[in-house]
């Protein structure tokens, strides 16, 4: 049997000498390599087409700006805050940082979702914090939240929202609570009870006092009183506080400051 030509044996010493990945395309042979060579450059246009879409293209940029979810603010205040670069390219807008803009410069923004509404807008969805208590303060009331954040002033005071009076004694377990606690801690006490009240309560409640740490009561309308004592036991203060008022409506004060024995009194 005659052995190989001396064309096979330098083809197959060709095919097996250099580097693996040239040996590996050697043996693909010219029409497989061809194929191969023509699809990675399908591929690499693709790719180029795909970024020059996104970026360099006219038709994936910023031309809208929808707001949704504003109740004091306007959508014009929220999108002037948000500076979104109308006309960029839509795969470019840095949504953290519009977002991070805007919960800095409108503290009334609780949280706020910017997202691309492909191909032309970049949306903002706020939620403005809602106060649960309102400190005068030079003739105007400061909005709080129900995280004891103080985040804006208004001159007109909301319907349904309680003032806080915070009239602190100089003495005795007053000032032994201001020592202590300071006027922020004591500020998030009050505002712990008022996010504790039940709705109809809520409604109806028109100050919130706090003399000192444990001693806190509320003003209802119709000249009625709810002694509450600290912040602590909330919720079960409120469930006493509802059957109590259920149970006595002609009454015109509510002891609650012990939930386990609540009182009530006057007609």
């Amino acid at each position: 049997m005659a052995g190989p030509t001396t064309a096979e044996r330098g083809r197959r010493q060709q095919e097996t000498s250099g580097p693996p990945l040239v040996r590996r395309l050697r043996r693909l042979g010219p029409r497989r390599l061809r194929r191969i060579i023509i699809l990675a450059l399908a591929v690499v246009l693709l790719g180029a087409g795909g970024v020059w879409t996104l970026y360099g293209s006219p038709w994936l940029r910023v031309e809208r700006v929808p707001v949704s979810g504003t109740r004091v603010l306007t959508p014009a205040q929220v999108r002037e805050a948000a500076r979104v670069p109308v006309g960029a390219p839509l795969a470019s807008v840095d949504t953290e940082a519009i977002a991070a803009r805007l919960r800095r410069e409108l503290p009334r923004i609780d949280t706020v979702d910017v997202v691309r509404s492909w191909p032309h807008a970049i949306g903002l969805k706020v939620v403005e914090r809602t106060p649960v208590l309102l400190v005068p303060k030079g003739g105007k009331y400061v909005e709080v939240d129900d995280g004891g954040v103080r985040y804006a002033t208004v001159s007109d005071a909301p319907k349904g929202v309680p003032l806080l009076d915070l009239s602190v004694s100089r003495s005795g377990s007053g000032a032994a609570g201001l020592r202590r606690f300071g006027t922020d801690r004591l500020l998030r006490e009050a505002v712990e009870v008022a996010g504790s009240l039940p709705a109809a309560v809520a409604r109806e409640t028109r100050v919130v006092k706090l003399r000192s740490f444990d001693d806190i009561s509320l003003d209802l309308t119709g000249d009625r009183t709810v002694a509450w004592g600290s912040a602590e036991k909330g919720h079960a203060k409120a469930r006493t506080l509802a059957a109590l008022m259920k149970a006595a409506p002609d009454a015109r004060h509510f002891d609650v400051s012990v939930p386990t024995a609540p009182a009530s009194s006057g007609s």
